[in-house]
């Protein structure tokens, strides 16, 4: 397995599927507090103003972490053997996804007050870009 697609399982890995289980148990209150702080530290400055305690809000997580899941588990699927095999093929579409995700998941942070997310987004961005740029560079001998 080349570096490119272990940083994408490893961007999958971290990025959607691990933080897709961080939003799904907020939905039993008792395991929202992690999300909560997470929640409070985009509408910075932490001062526990923000949570998860509403059921509308931990419902919504919840559905979200389906979702992010499912989206990590297919980039996974894709690093592996498809990359592989077309690497034309599968950067773009992971490359696209990555980018489209970033240029909404920014503007509502920004247009819902939490510009600081977009910070984090950026982070998550270059797990996902830097790799596939990475693997697309031709090897000098």
């Amino acid at each position: 397995m080349t570096f490119e697609q272990k940083a994408l399982r490893l961007a999958a890995f971290v990025a959607l599927i691990g933080f897709s289980f961080l939003g799904a148990l907020s939905a039993f209150a008792p395991f929202s507090g992690p999300i909560g702080v997470v929640l409070d530290a985009v509408f910075w400055p932490l001062d526990g103003g923000q949570g998860a305690a509403a059921s509308e809000t931990r419902l919504l997580l919840a559905i979200l972490g389906g979702i992010t899941l499912g989206w990590g588990v297919m980039i996974w699927q894709l690093a592996g053997e498809p990359l592989a095999r077309d690497p034309g093929l599968i950067r773009p579409i992971i490359r696209n996804a990555i980018v489209a995700w970033f240029v909404l998941d920014s503007t509502g942070s920004i247009l819902a007050g939490a510009p600081i997310n977009v910070a984090a987004n950026m982070l998550i961005l270059a797990m996902f870009l830097v790799p596939m740029q990475r693997g697309q560079t031709p090897k000098t001998a």
